[in-house]
């Protein structure tokens, strides 16, 4: 199966619109950096609804082997550079990220990479979501960036009217 890592946000935003299932539904083990451990940590500190990683069998911590590489890669948080690196690491992996940013760097750098957006699309082309507007709308709500054009892009994608 596709080695899949993830990076905090679309751990965030699929914990908080009670999704997260899908990412062991789709890709069966995901893979986090350290750093991301330790962003989801510090968000639940702070009051952040936020999983705790240590209950999800599902998901296991790998750690960069190179991390020469993390202050090549600037503009970006400590999640986002280890997943790239890790990604970097293991090149038949797809890393899932959702700052604009980092997916430029990874496209630059030849990294497969999908969002939180096209794990809601590949769960409803496998049925595993009846509707993606109303998760859009709950994306919306928790301030997911979302712009109408990429909105009416996923709706039309999702064959549902935007």
């Amino acid at each position: 199966m596709l080695e899949v890592i993830c990076n905090t946000s679309p751990i965030q935003y699929l914990h908080q619109v009670n999704l997260l299932h899908l990412l062991p539904e789709l890709y069966g083990v995901i893979a986090i950096p350290e750093g991301v451990l330790t962003e989801l940590d510090a968000g639940r500190r702070v009051g952040i609804s936020l999983p705790d990683v240590k209950l999800l069998p599902w998901l296991s911590v790998k750690y960069i082997r190179e991390r020469n590489l993390l202050p090549m890669i600037s503009g970006l948080g400590i999640g986002e550079k280890e997943v790239l690196a890790l990604a970097l690491e293991m090149p038949e992996s797809l890393a899932v990220l959702d700052d604009l940013l980092a997916r430029r760097h990874a496209f630059f750098i030849g990294i497969r990479f999908t969002g939180t957006l096209g794990i809601l699309l590949k769960a409803k082309e496998k049925g595993l979501l009846d509707a993606l507007t109303p998760v859009l709308d709950l994306l919306d709500n928790l301030q997911f960036r979302l712009d109408p054009k990429t909105r009416k892009t996923v709706l039309n994608l999702a064959k549902e009217s935007s």
